[in-house]
């Protein structure tokens, strides 16, 4: 009986030390990843195409809040004092990088701004519309950017960190290609959503995009501006006015009650919905302006 008793123990103190080492070893696989802090969700989702399994995500701006005003608080930044690398979308988007960058006592740090050198739009008050990522050309240039850095973070995953951007690039050529076909072919080109977020979308396919809000989605339009959208809603025969999650409705179908149009979703990707990857997002985006247009 002893010696059984003897052998149960032995047992257990086995799979209590086997349990051990595989909890060091998870974190131990944890800790080699390369720690990123991306400013909101769109820069999560380019920056685990291209890093996959070998990167630590941690996003500063939380789900369902808009990027466009948004200022983090102290906790929100505390992640950057041990980053290896922080990611923010640019054209000013995220206003307060610099200042968090600055305060953040961590010389190991490497900052990318991924929009830099992308070709801007200009918005009628002068200043760059920031939705690069919308843009599927604009997502790859980004993603480009940011593999750069994780390269330049961990060379000796050059390879893996290379082999993702191209599968992501593949999968964004192949959708480009598909729908550029698809809009040149298009009996109508204007499309209207609660907010100017997709002027690089619409470049990249020789679309118009009309918006209920401009650019910054701050403030409602005068009676005057929604007469105007009713007015070329009209002319253009929009059937479908799309609107975003982080965007009050109200207006929206308002205007679509006036045109008699529906009312449908559209994907800005700043915050993660109905557990969609950037493709596939962006697909669905695609498929409804053109569904739309016809």
């Amino acid at each position: 009986m002893l010696k059984k008793f003897s052998f149960i123990v032995l047992i257990l103190s086995l799979i209590l030390l086997l349990s051990a080492c595989n909890n060091s070893d998870d974190k131990k696989a944890q800790t080699n990843k390369i720690k990123v802090v991306v400013s909101f969700n769109a820069m999560k989702e380019l920056t685990y195409a291209v890093g996959k399994d070998k990167v630590d995500i941690h996003t500063i701006i939380p789900e369902g809040q808009e990027p466009h005003e948004y200022e983090p608080k102290i906790k929100d930044l505390a992640s950057l004092t041990d980053a290896k690398l922080f990611v923010y979308s640019g054209m000013n988007l995220e206003k307060w990088s610099s200042t968090a960058i600055d305060s953040v006592n961590n010389s190991d740090l490497i900052s990318i701004d991924a929009s830099k050198g992308f070709n801007p739009i200009k918005t009628s008050n002068g200043a760059y519309d920031p939705h690069v990522w919308i843009s599927l050309k604009g997502a790859e240039y980004q993603a480009n950017n940011i593999k750069n850095a994780l390269v330049k973070i961990d060379p000796k995953d050059k390879s893996y960190f290379e082999k993702n951007y191209l599968t992501f690039k593949n999968q964004i050529d192949a959708l480009y290609a598909e729908y550029k076909t698809k809009f040149a072919n298009s009996p109508k080109k204007s499309f209207v959503t609660g907010h100017a977020a997709f002027s690089y979308l619409s470049r990249d396919f020789n679309l118009t995009q009309n918006s209920v809000e401009d650019v910054f989605a701050d403030g409602e339009p005068s009676s005057k501006k929604l007469q105007e959208l009713i007015d070329y809603c009209k002319k253009n025969k929009v059937t479908t006015i799309f609107v975003e999650d982080m965007v009050s409705p109200k207006l929206s179908n308002t205007l679509a009650t006036e045109v008699h149009a529906k009312v449908k979703k559209i994907y800005t990707i700043e915050s993660k919905e109905d557990n969609l990857d950037y493709i596939q997002s962006m697909k669905k985006n695609l498929d409804n302006i053109y569904n739309s247009l016809q």
